[in-house]
């Protein structure tokens, strides 16, 4: 066994010697503000810098929310190919001096294919009204998982033809890396635009989830942090990781009280193929009607309430936060890891006090994901429109089939009456 740590621990090092140093990232900070925080000390004017840019930010965030839900899907689609830009230009970079053949050629051709076969599905599913009225629409829906696959054959080949004595083993290693940034980026950013579709505030409250946490456990952190969170972020204290738990679920359950009194937030977004736009229009189901709830006899004493009026959305708000707060960090620590693997401070220079886009936007992959579950496990049932939108599309022979068999099975229920002439 002792022989065994120490061929590992060689091979580590010798693995860690053969990842070339990457060039420094340069500061983008723009000179207004660094002369305006020239007589600071470096603590306090990475603080204004991060807090000037985050408002900033937010200021943005909120400008594009009023816009409505397509300048939201543009947003997530930006990000989607930034982060995987400067991924890959992580791989890029490191291994220049190999030179690869096609290597960011095929990196960007899959990032298409992908996102050709998720936005595909996504437009079969959501605009199932607008492809039936075209035609040229209606074959690329039909045959769309096949025309995805030979996209994939098309580039897998490409990639067979560029392999090169001496660099075998180096490309299958960036054909992984690739692959492994659109499972992280592209499939991510495809169930947060799923989760809009469900409605705004499922998209804005696990988002403003992690920016609460992310910000106030730096605040908690830059001023009462003591103790030690984890060795690959030595800034993070557990001092800023409980302030920011706390300070989490309290905006969560505030913040979603304020969205679900709006019909903009709480309906599914839809497209409307008459107006060609999306619409947010509906009777707000049961999780956003005010709904009185019996205060438990333990708090009943130290709140001196018997009842409380709250949306039951606020119920699942806690879930949303507690795992922005509590799970979500582990994405950012995740990246911690890959970026120490690979000797570089940020993903990119992107933004002053930032880094990059990925270091902004790491642990929110990780919440989209546990969103969509939650939302599939706890929330979403059987969807009467999107079945009927479906039915929508089939042949007039089959859907009288569907109407036969759906008649016959309603007359067995009792449902509806036997017809009189059989």
């Amino acid at each position: 066994e002792v022989d065994l740590e120490e061929r590992l621990g060689e091979l580590d090092l010798r693995i860690d010697s053969d990842v070339p140093d990457v060039p420094p990232p340069t500061d983008s900070t723009p000179e207004i503000l660094k002369r305006a925080l020239s007589g600071l000390s470096a603590r306090w004017k990475n603080w204004w810098i991060r807090g000037i840019l985050t408002l900033a930010m937010i200021s943005v965030f909120f400008l594009i929310i009023y816009l409505g839900s397509f300048m939201l899907m543009l947003l997530v689609l930006s990000i989607q190919v930034k982060c995987y830009h400067e991924i890959i230009t992580i791989g890029y970079r490191v291994y220049h001096s190999y030179d690869l053949p096609w290597f960011r050629s095929l990196s960007w051709y899959f990032l298409l294919c992908v996102n050709y076969f998720f936005y595909g599905e996504t437009v079969a599913d959501y605009f199932a009204t607008f492809v039936q009225r075209r035609e040229q629409l209606q074959f690329l829906i039909r045959y769309h998982r096949f025309i995805s696959f030979a996209l994939y054959l098309t580039g897998f080949c490409m990639f067979v033809l560029s392999l090169v004595k001496k660099h075998y083993r180096l490309q299958f290693y960036m054909f992984a890396w690739t692959h492994v940034t659109l499972l992280i980026t592209v499939t991510q950013s495809h169930l947060v635009i799923q989760n809009l579709f469900e409605g705004m505030i499922w998209f804005l409250v696990p988002i403003s989830s992690v920016i609460c946490n992310d910000i106030t456990a730096y605040i908690f952190g830059f001023f009462f942090g003591r103790t030690p969170l984890i060795k690959l972020s030595p800034k993070k204290t557990w001092e800023g990781f409980i302030g920011g738990f706390f300070s989490t679920v309290v905006f969560g359950f505030i913040f979603s009280y304020f969205l679900a009194q709006h019909q903009y937030f709480v309906c599914p977004v839809e497209y409307n193929s008459e107006t060609n736009r999306f619409v947010t229009e509906c009777e707000p189901s049961e999780l956003f009607q005010m709904t009185k709830y019996s205060v438990p006899p333990l708090l009943q004493a130290v709140l001196g309430w018997e009842t409380v009026n709250m949306y039951p959305f606020q119920m699942h708000s806690i879930a949303l936060s507690t795992f922005a707060s509590l799970i979500g960090p582990f994405g950012g620590f995740f990246a911690s890891g890959f970026k120490r693997a690979f000797k570089i401070k940020d993903f990119a220079d992107t933004i002053p006090g930032h880094g990059g886009i990925m270091d902004r936007f790491d642990c929110q992959y990780l919440m989209a994901t546990f969103v969509h579950v939650y939302i599939t496990s706890f929330i979403r049932g059987p969807n009467p429109s999107k079945l009927l939108k479906q039915l929508l599309i089939l042949q007039p022979e089959q859907q009288l089939s569907v109407y036969k068999t759906l008649k016959s099975h309603l007359t067995e229920k009792g449902i509806l009456q036997p017809s009189l002439r059989g």
